[in-house]
């Protein structure tokens, strides 16, 4: 979808009229939006093809007519497979317009829609990149937030309850946080080239802001790092921890076979057919079962004392 916007007054209206000063916003692009942006504005089908791809790292690049900007931006769909992803972003810069094309939509695209970032302009295209770019950095932060409390709550329902819904929610988280964290490097590689092209030129009190986009893109890498440790201990531990009790399970069940094993054994000796001591006595037959009974007791009994004495002398080396 292609909405075409002017900013007023009372912020942003759309029109029907490409104009001076107007951004072109599209979103949830078509395959019709992708003919209409070639046709009408001139922008390459290889950029708008590279701009489709959800690999395509942030770059920048002069055509004749415009210069093209590709940035990533965190996008949240609660309803997908994976509910953080990230996905390119091009800003394509006219002499007199200004176009943004995304496959999807993205909080940083609405906020800035909605006049929440400070100082937005349509007109000044250098601080139009640079309020993205920022609004960019804090979505990011912000999401790396709801995916560490996320991650919180899972822990605790494990610590309950080991499943393999909540184990699967943990790598889903991993592999956003694997995404954010590309992503945000690949935001920084262009952060640093916007520092030192020629092909926008930014003016002093914008040469400040852009060090602050910076300075909230280290910080939203530092943190996707940390979290990203935090969750690879994490699972890491949880892994320990079914390992372990993989083998109490195991212990025990072997000790239930060998008790088991006891009257089995008893009970196979006087199943034979040879002569046995005792066979010809009344009551023999109760006599074999509370036998069989008692070596089964003593039996667990003395295979859980030995188990208890090794759990305490591991107690004592690990103290």
């Amino acid at each position: 979808m292609i909405k075409i916007r002017i900013q007023g007054e009372k912020g942003m209206t759309e029109t029907e009229t490409v104009g001076k000063g107007c951004w072109i916003d599209a979103r949830n692009v078509t395959r019709e939006d992708i003919v209409r942006l070639e046709r009408d504005f001139g922008i390459a089908g290889e950029l708008l093809n590279d701009i489709m791809d959800a690999d395509e790292q942030a770059r920048i690049e002069k055509e004749d007519e415009y210069t093209a900007i590709i940035v990533r931006l965190p996008v949240f769909d609660e309803s997908g497979e994976l509910p953080y992803f990230t996905l390119p972003l091009g800003i394509i810069l006219y002499s007199d317009k200004i176009v943004t094309v995304c496959q999807r939509s993205s909080e940083a695209l609405d906020d800035v829609l909605r006049n929440r970032v400070r100082g937005f302009s349509i007109r000044n295209k250098s601080a139009f990149v640079l309020n993205l770019l920022g609004r960019g950095a804090f979505t990011f932060l912000k999401y790396l937030k709801d995916l560490n409390k996320r991650t919180n709550i899972i822990k605790d329902e494990l610590q309950r309850s080991i499943k393999n819904n909540e184990l699967i929610q943990l790598l889903s988280i991993q592999k956003s946080l694997v995404f954010f964290t590309t992503s945000i490097k690949s935001n920084e590689l262009l952060l640093e080239k916007l520092q030192k092209s020629p092909l926008i030129r930014f003016k002093e009190d914008e040469r400040e802001l852009l060090e602050d986009v910076v300075i909230e893109n280290r910080q939203a890498i530092e943190m996707a790092n940390i979290y990203s440790s935090i969750l690879t201990g994490t699972m890491d531990a949880f892994a320990s921890v079914i390992s372990n009790n993989l083998n109490i399970v195991m212990k025990r069940l072997t000790i239930v076979s060998i008790v088991l094993m006891i009257p089995t054994l008893i009970y196979s000796f006087f199943g034979m057919n040879v002569s046995l001591p005792l066979e010809d006595l009344p009551g023999v037959g109760w006599g074999i079962t509370v036998i069989s009974l008692l070596a089964s007791v003593f039996g667990a009994i003395f295979l859980n004392g030995r188990q208890r004495k090794k759990a305490m002398g591991y107690g004592l080396l690990s103290k």
